[in-house]
């Protein structure tokens, strides 16, 4: 099995990989204070919990916008994963040209959501991350990365929004059931779904102008399935993107 992890800002996203299949995955938390053994400790008793082991991976490749954390789980694998062990950077094929002032400033979990919508795609494709940030990454349809947005942060945004309020209530972003809210919690959850489902469809119709040509906008990050259903030009959902693409990218290099 192909292990393969998602270190965000915010959450960790794990999956255990059969070939193509995604067998088993785990969403954590991310502390980047964590040592490899306590992040060896933690993994092994998710590997457990659903009848697998350190025995059962046969390498592992990493994508991580938390700097410390990358040599942890180098050291993890290094201890206890007989395969190879990857990290997304620079020395990595992705098969994807990448056109931006400063390639070493793109994201790693930015150009790996691209790298697996364009796969699924095949074409031109906007992927939009619902993160830590907003992010939306454009590739062209000949499979060259163009660029892209970072915006605002659901949680974030609501973390802000309730701190600085003495009477607004810290919720939960959900289904409002409508965009007219009847008491204080319903409100700020259709700001929220419907606000953001704003900000979606208008930075998608403009990258679609600069773009020129027709192209698919896939969603994914934790909040895609609550917000994306109230945009109007969000054509997939897939939780699961960056993981896929994950796989892709340790095809081209092992």
């Amino acid at each position: 099995m192909l292990l393969a992890v998602d270190i965000g800002n915010t959450q960790t996203h794990i999956g255990a990989f059969d070939g193509e299949d995604l067998a088993r995955d785990w969403r954590l938390g991310t502390d980047p204070h964590l040592t490899s053994d306590e992040l060896a400790a933690t993994l092994g008793n998710l590997l457990e919990l659903d009848g697998l082991d350190y025995g059962s991976i046969d390498g592992a490749i990493v994508s991580t916008v938390v700097p410390q954390l990358g040599p942890e789980y180098r050291r993890l694998c290094e201890r206890h994963i007989r395969g190879e062990f990857l990290k997304v950077g620079p020395n990595l094929k992705t098969g994807m040209p990448i056109m931006v002032d400063n390639p070493h400033e793109l994201g790693a979990d930015r150009l790996v959501n691209a790298v697996a919508a364009h796969a699924r795609a095949q074409g031109a494709c906007v992927t939009v991350d619902f993160g830590t940030s907003t992010n939306f990454d454009v590739v062209s349809g000949q499979g060259e990365y163009l660029g892209g947005v970072i915006g605002p942060g659901v949680e974030i945004s609501l973390e802000a929004l309730t701190a600085r309020t003495a009477k607004l209530p810290r919720i939960d972003v959900s289904d409002p059931g409508a965009a007219i809210g009847r008491n204080t919690v319903a409100a700020i959850q259709s700001g929220f779904a419907y606000g953001f489902a704003g900000l979606v469809d208008g930075v998608n119709r403009r990258l679609a102008d600069e773009l020129g040509e027709e192209a698919t906008s896939i969603a994914t990050g934790g909040l895609a399935a609550t917000i994306a259903p109230r945009c109007e030009t969000i054509d997939e959902v897939d939780p699961l993107l960056t993981l896929r693409g994950l796989r892709l990218i340790w095809e081209l290099n092992s």
